[in-house]
């Protein structure tokens, strides 16, 4: 049998002004807590990288959104704040990294409904390494399948019970896909609508670029960098990585595009990716079996999008 990862928890308690940690070793959860029984809560995930978490902010504005529109009090974001930086100190404590360069941590902010009947949710802070496989992806890239999400474009806007741009505990679908892919012989899978859209990955956001070469006429040419992601309105989750990556890709020079996209424009594009908070950006070598640009490309881009993605907080 193998061991579990290490882990650290830190609960967020009012008695403890920066959590309360805990011991991972032993239960914690009550077994009538409804985010276990009904996956009836939200959560987040961010990288921690040499012990600076990345995207708190966002992070913690989505988390604030998902909850809201599942009617979930949340503690204050400086409640949070401080049992981030508890959760990743005791881990960094606990287990060193060897190197600087694997110094990563996965942090998750995780929220549950509760015990059945509690006036408050269940909070809570979870460290724990970040996988192998993720730097792995990063430079080997992915191999990916398209698959049915079921739900057409507008679903989100005409059923909001769906919570189809809600970070849900509710991932058993977004697991079973990937289960799905990977009996397929792929890496990880992107969603498309019954209309026809592209929408998201099970864990990530999908990002394209096309790279267009422009004569002003005068004997000067210049390529042009599009960065493309698929309609925020289309019933997915608004990524805070793409949205960081945009804001570093636009002041870069890239033009920036949202959608819509159709699965065509996936094939057509000169690089593809996955993009999310702990993999990062993932490039896209084949979709459906068919290679997505050239690797010269992919790996030019890759490396332009990863110099800006580093420097962001």
């Amino acid at each position: 049998m193998t061991s579990p990862a290490p882990t650290v928890l830190v609960f967020l308690d009012p008695a403890f002004e920066n959590g309360r940690i805990a011991d991972s070793s032993q239960p914690q959860l009550m077994a009538t807590d409804l985010g276990a029984t009904r996956g009836d809560g939200v959560f987040e995930s961010l990288l921690a990288v040499q012990g600076r978490p990345r995207k708190v902010q966002a992070h913690l504005n989505r988390l604030g959104s998902s909850a809201a529109a599942l009617d979930l009090a949340v503690p204050e974001q400086d409640v949070w704040r401080k049992a981030i930086e508890t959760a990743i100190n005791e881990f960094r404590d606990i287990h060193p990294a060897p190197t600087p360069e694997e110094d990563e941590v996965v942090v998750k902010l995780i929220v549950t409904r509760g015990v059945e009947g509690a006036a408050s949710p269940t909070c809570w802070v979870q460290a724990s390494p970040s996988p192998a496989g993720s730097r792995r992806q990063r430079e080997t890239g992915i191999d990916v399948v398209l698959l049915d999400r079921g739900f057409d474009t507008e679903a989100g806007e005409r059923a909001p019970w769906l919570l189809l741009g809600a970070k849900t505990l509710s991932y058993a679908v977004n697991m079973a896909a990937l289960r799905y892919a990977h009996k397929q012989g792929a890496d990880d899978a992107i969603f498309t609508s019954t209309d026809g859209r592209v929408l998201e990955g099970p864990t990530s956001t999908v990002l394209l670029a096309h790279l267009e070469t422009v004569d002003d006429g005068e004997g000067s040419v210049r390529t042009i960098r599009r960065l493309i992601t698929p309609q925020h309105d289309s019933g997915i989750l608004p990524g805070t990585s793409q949205g960081a990556l945009f804001a570093a890709a636009k002041a870069a020079g890239w033009e920036l595009g949202y959608g819509p996209l159709v699965p065509q424009d996936l094939f057509d594009a000169d690089a593809v990716w996955l993009i999310s908070s702990i993999r990062l950006i993932a490039p896209v070598n084949h979709i459906n079996g068919k290679e997505i640009g050239t690797p010269a490309v992919r790996k030019q881009l890759t490396a332009e999008l990863n110099e800006l993605f580093a420097g962001i907080e």
